[in-house]
């Protein structure tokens, strides 16, 4: 019986985390480390949409410590949003050298917890839409809480594992952003 019990629930909170974005990144694009087109402080490129690799630089300017980890395309995506109705139109994921090595060592090297994802959607109901969602199962599931900043259309995910004064580092570099 507690088998049972073990394998129901290792089987809930594998799907939970595919839902989550800390699913399969087997298939993920290579970051490209040639220079882009230079972003402006929205994270805007010169086609006017923003873009998440473009904040991530910015971000990365206040928070030295994020290094941008995956690009993701269309069909590299684990979450299957990317370009899709309704989900985002650029995600990256990014780690945090300030999060120790041991709390992460049995992740996948893409994994959201190792420091975080920046989403961009076409709207800022969007990104609050599914910054809910992801709030929603952090709350009846502590194991996946992780904290999550909205500005305008674009989602910040970081992971829980920095404290609480190092993720307010995030937020106020995204309010700067603005």
């Amino acid at each position: 019986m507690r088998a049972r019990i073990a394998i129901t629930t290792v089987a809930v909170l594998f799907g939970t985390l595919t839902a989550c974005g800390s699913g399969d990144t087997s298939n993920p694009a290579p970051k490209d480390d040639t220079p882009k087109a230079s972003a402006t402080p929205t994270g805007e490129r010169q086609t006017g949409a923003l873009d998440a690799e473009a904040v991530a630089t910015e971000l990365q300017k206040t928070v030295p410590s994020l290094k941008v980890t995956v690009v993701y395309t269309e069909a590299s995506d684990p979450n299957h949003q990317l370009g899709r109705p309704g989900g985002y139109t650029s995600k990256v994921t990014f780690s945090d050298s300030r999060i120790p090595a041991k709390e992460v060592e049995f992740t996948d090297e893409h994994d959201l917890t190792r420091g975080g994802s920046v989403e961009v959607f076409d709207t800022a109901a969007a990104a609050e839409k599914r910054a809910a969602y992801i709030r929603k199962i952090g709350e009846s599931m502590p194991t996946f809480a992780e904290y999550d900043y909205v500005q305008g259309p674009v989602l910040l995910r970081v992971s829980k594992i920095l404290t609480p004064t190092q993720a307010k580092e995030y937020e106020q570099a995204l309010a700067e952003l603005s």
